[in-house]
């Protein structure tokens, strides 16, 4: 399998709008380079003691990412879908440049093999733990003493969720904080599936997960099994709740009793009655994925919902979550 590349030239004050803009357009393996320091936290977080030298910072950056090329498609219309995506890449690039200086904005592509770009990350992924909760890449092995009994392992493969992210991160704190033995889950963006597959271990009856990203959707199946569960009580579909009324199973609307959804904020206010009208009536709902500048905006939103009430949230890093209730 081979793997188109593309790289956008910017600068470093663009990094967190243009990666965000790519996720907006289902595009989550994303890669940033550039010569800024790396602080201490940063390099532990990379499980790297130390790292290369990266020369000054010119202010200078990379952001790349990936698409897959299908063997079905014909030439033409790999050209047809590549054009596609640039255009929307390239006019949101545009929207963004009256507020963040972008530079040139130019994209470069190039075709890699597929193993060199899927592995290359993996030397920086190593056994962590959340708390009590134990991480476990495929790849390695546990720590030696470690309580495997509360393990999840994962290969996330291209889609979001290792566990390292602080968004992650915030919804595992939530689901701890609010989910009960015996709940029914609803997993929103389900990504690699470790949000659901935790809250299995947590306790959880069911969880039901969906995902826009059909590759993501077969990863998060993938780590379902390989952590002792199946299809009977962790089904994830692919599409998109906001634009498919059958999605959610039948019974849906009888109500989940714990929402957990780490996507974008602006997604989020757009879920909201949508995802209201799936829980129970004293249910709670976990939202990560917002980043700081946003959170204003997503606690005016949620505000003006008679369905919800906001009990309170965290924050780690740039980063916030908010914890709901359904009124």
């Amino acid at each position: 399998m081979k793997w188109k590349q593309y790289v956008i030239h910017t600068r470093t004050a663009a990094e967190e709008a243009i990666t965000e803009l790519l996720s907006t357009l289902g595009i989550d393996a994303t890669e940033v380079r550039d010569h800024m320091p790396v602080m201490e936290t940063e390099t532990m977080a990379l499980y790297k003691d130390v790292m290369p030298e990266q020369g000054p910072d010119d202010g200078e950056a990379e952001i790349v990412f990936y698409t897959e090329i299908p063997d079905t498609l014909s030439r033409t219309e790999e050209a047809a879908e590549e054009a596609a995506l640039l255009q929307k890449v390239s006019a949101g690039l545009d929207a963004l440049r009256p507020f963040v200086e972008i530079g040139s904005g130019k994209i470069t592509e190039s075709i890699t093999e597929d193993e060199d770009f899927v592995n290359r990350w993996k030397e920086h992924f190593a056994p962590f733990f959340v708390e009590d909760l134990l991480i476990c890449p495929t790849w390695c092995t546990p720590p030696e003493g470690a309580d495997t009994d509360f393990m999840v392992r994962i290969d996330p493969g291209t889609a979001f969720g290792t566990g390292t992210h602080e968004t992650t991160q915030l919804c595992l704190r939530g689901l701890r904080k609010y989910l009960k033995p015996g709940d029914r889950v609803l997993d929103v963006g389900t990504g690699s599936g470790i949000l659901g597959i935790v809250s299995l271990k947590l306790g959880a009856s069911a969880v039901f997960g969906t995902d826009i990203d059909p590759l993501a959707v077969e990863t998060a199946r993938e780590n379902i099994e390989l952590n002792g569960y199946d299809e009977a009580v962790f089904p994830v579909v692919y599409g998109n709740i906001l634009e498919d009324d059958t999605l959610l199973p039948e019974g849906g609307a009888a109500g989940f009793d714990v929402v957990v959804s780490n996507i974008l904020a602006d997604v989020v206010i757009l879920l909201q009655d949508k995802l209201g009208a799936a829980m129970k009536q004293g249910s709670f709902m976990i939202l990560s994925g917002i980043i700081n500048t946003k959170a204003d905006e997503v606690r005016a939103a949620v505000e003006k919902n008679p369905a919800f009430e906001i009990l309170g949230g965290e924050t780690q890093g740039e980063w916030i979550s908010f914890y709901l209730r359904r009124v």
